[in-house]
């Protein structure tokens, strides 16, 4: 198959590179300070009957939200109404059980 002109192909090193540029862990973002981090630092919360549960074993099924084991970080995605959002429910959700997780 022939090149088409001005198509510009990256090196086999550079493919290489990209490769090992990547993350080995998946990067979730917290709804509470909205900062990116590896998967394994954050709590995954999901939405069961209008109440939040934490999911630490990350195994519920369903949509899920991801915020810093930190009660600042809590707070802050509450006050922002960030988990309604985030895990597209109507409503506000009970946020007691994931305070008892974290305490």
């Amino acid at each position: 198959m022939a090149c088409r002109r001005g198509t510009v192909y990256a090196c086999p090193d550079e493919v290489r590179r990209r490769r090992r540029e990547r993350p080995a862990e998946p990067v979730r973002t917290c709804v509470g300070c909205r900062t990116r981090t590896v998967a394994s630092g954050l709590l995954r919360v999901v939405a069961v009957d209008g109440t939040l549960v934490p999911d630490p074993r990350r195994r519920y099924p369903g949509r899920g939200a991801w915020v810093h084991p930190d009660i600042g970080c809590l707070r802050l995605a509450e006050r922002r109404r960030a988990f309604p959002r985030a895990l597209r429910s109507a409503g506000a959700l009970d946020i007691a059980a994931v305070c008892a997780f974290l305490t």
